[in-house]
């Protein structure tokens, strides 16, 4: 009688199935995967520029003038620390707006620096 010898392991078909299967879950997932990253820098940029403008905003109240700059809101406590821009990964590329009238100076709205183009369509220096 012939005894046929088990082996312990896996063929090369049922390997390439395997890798098959993953393989096409990877390419249904990464892409939803780096969209998402996208979106959270975009939320968080909103929030940051949403926390700054009120942060000036206050500062105009309390004081009657704009801060000549960003560094200002730190120093008097309006702001902990300037925030990170999650599209540049810099907290020195924030562009500094002046006011509308001309007479007053300082800082009266900030941007992204970031020259890009929103998933929305709309470019981030608009924000």
């Amino acid at each position: 009688m012939v005894k046929f010898r088990q082996s312990a392991g896996f063929t090369l078909i049922e390997l390439l199935v395997v890798m098959a299967i993953i393989a096409t879950l990877l390419s249904i997932v990464s892409p939803r995967y780096f969209n998402s990253i996208d979106k959270a820098k975009e939320t968080v940029l909103r929030q940051d520029l949403a926390i700054m403008r009120d942060a000036i905003d206050k500062f105009y109240s309390d004081m009657g003038t704009y801060p000549i700059t960003l560094d200002e809101l730190v120093e008097r406590r309006y702001l902990r620390s300037i925030p990170v821009d999650p599209l540049t990964d810099s907290n020195e590329t924030w562009v500094e707006m002046p006011p509308l009238n001309e007479e007053e100076e300082g800082v009266y709205d900030v941007h992204s620096g970031y020259n890009g183009q929103a998933l929305d369509g709309s470019y981030y220096e608009e924000w």
